[in-house]
């Protein structure tokens, strides 16, 4: 069913953009506003400088008498409408034109603050008219202090050129940042995340396609792990479908056959019950369990292969004894005393297992298979060394079982998928299902099976604890009892 496609938004690239453009104007604002009052603050200075220097003209005249002309002409120079000085306790008009009846706004230089310059620039800029400020600063003549009446209004002008001039250049500035640092980050992550995007989506349309795994990249950052990873996860997810696929295949050609197959072992069966009617001692010996392993082929072909459909039954558990099955095991297994592998069984004496005899015996027996197949390919250069054995003991609570043999051992690269269908068959014709379907069954009782290491040849250990006991139950039969 094909997805809806989502509605339009905008791409990694859309919202890269989008996020660089007030990420650079933010930086730009944060380099204006110092930048302003930094450079107010220097036109002060360049001021006070100006009324310096006009202060030791003025007060180097004879008398300390300037001609009005003459003081109109430097305070035109200096842009000040007057110039006093502190001498000791006495304050001196050096010179002044044009005073205003009462000053707007007065600037001590020497305890000016940078929060106080920042936001006195921008009430400046703000303002309109042409307002007067009294501006005070150190002297250079020995002085205390220096005064001086300027204007506002060609300071408000200038700050707004260098407002304009930094505005043109912070814009170049910003659109060259912007773009060097979209380029920088659509190279370095929005075309990887691209790629990785266009390859979920490929892989998505066909993901058992082994051309569809994407091929890392040398990168070192956490792209070209997320690339590794997806690599190794795709192949992974390639081969387990591969798996699937072949399991699918296999329930579907049992399907076809069960029927047929089926219908041959029950008129099999129906001549084992003849059988069982003449009186041969031998019939009578073998007759029962020609039946029962009629009963079990029968059983297993009406579950239609259950392993490779669906999980199997649930194991109908109960104390058994463990040998019996064994000896079923090894007859149904064709391990009779005439065959040149060894058969050594060594199982305590009255041991008993809470299992469900049928699986159990399925578990024996595949292992107890692949251990023969093992010694059947291995060259019998020792005859006397192809054994199987198999072990039983108690330990407390559980039933530990033990399959060996003396052929070559699980490969290295087999271990690895050991208990995994269609991963261990080294023969010719096997399935690789024997294993799996062992593990299994011995996972549905609650129990473990490993390879034991550091053995000759290969050896399976079976642990199956016995159910926990009720004691509720236990004293309520007594008391019914």
């Amino acid at each position: 069913m094909p997805r809806p496609k989502p509605a339009y938004r905008l791409g990694l690239s859309g919202k890269l953009l989008l996020l660089t453009i007030p990420l650079v104007m933010i930086a730009e604002v944060l380099i204006y506003v110092p930048a302003i009052a930094n450079f107010r603050m220097n036109r002060l200075n360049d001021r006070l400088a100006a009324a310096n220097t006009a202060a030791l003209v003025l007060d180097a005249a004879p008398s300390g008498m300037v001609p009005d002309s003459l003081a109109r002409q430097i305070l035109s120079s200096i842009g000040a409408r007057a110039v006093a000085i502190k001498m000791g306790h006495q304050r001196r008009l050096l010179a002044s034109a044009d005073l205003p009846a009462a000053i707007d706004h007065d600037v001590d230089m020497r305890t000016l603050t940078v929060w106080s310059a920042i936001v006195d620039s921008f009430e400046i800029m703000l303002e309109t008219g042409n307002q007067t400020i009294r501006l005070v600063g150190p002297a250079s003549n020995g002085a205390q202090f220096i005064e001086t009446v300027v204007d506002e209004a060609p300071l408000r002008a200038s700050m707004y050129r260098f407002s304009r001039n930094l505005l043109w250049v912070s814009l170049i500035i910003a659109i060259l940042t912007a773009a060097l640092v979209y380029l920088a980050l659509h190279y370095l992550f929005v075309r990887p995340m691209r790629r990785l995007t266009a390859n979920l989506v490929g892989f998505h349309a066909n993901p058992e396609s082994s051309a569809r795994i994407i091929v890392p990249s040398q990168r070192g950052d956490e792209i070209g792990v997320a690339e590794r990873e997806l690599s190794d996860m795709q192949r992974d997810l390639v081969s387990m479908l591969h798996q699937k696929s072949r399991l699918a295949a296999l329930g579907l050609a049992v399907s076809k056959i069960n029927h047929d197959l089926r219908n041959l072992l029950a008129s099999s069966q129906l001549l084992s019950d003849q059988l069982a009617s003449v009186p041969d001692p031998r019939v009578q010996r073998f007759a029962p369990k020609l039946m029962r392993s009629l009963e079990r082929a029968i059983a297993f072909c009406q579950s239609t292969l259950s392993y490779g459909r669906a999980q199997e039954a649930a194991p109908d558990r109960r104390m058994i004894l463990i040998e019996p099955v064994v000896i079923e095991v090894r007859e149904s297994a064709g391990l009779g005393s005439d065959v040149s592998i060894s058969w050594i069984s060594a199982i305590e004496r009255g041991l008993t297992i809470d299992a469900d005899p049928d699986q159990l015996f399925r578990v024996l027996l595949n292992l107890v298979r692949n251990a023969a197949q093992a010694l059947e390919n291995h060259p019998k250069s020792d005859v006397a060394t192809q054994q199987i054995r198999i072990t039983g003991r108690r330990e407390g609570t559980v039933a530990i079982v033990e399959v060996s043999d003396t052929g070559p051992g699980v490969p290295a690269k087999a271990r690895d998928h050991l208990f995994e269908a269609f991963q261990t068959s080294g023969r010719p014709g096997g399935s690789g299902l024997g294993l799996a379907i062992a593990a299994e069954l011995v996972r549905a009782h609650g129990g473990n099976i490993h390879l034991v290491e550091g053995t000759i040849g290969a050896t399976f250990r079976i642990a199956i604890p016995d159910r926990p006991v009720e004691l509720l139950s236990i004293r309520n039969e007594r008391a019914r009892a």
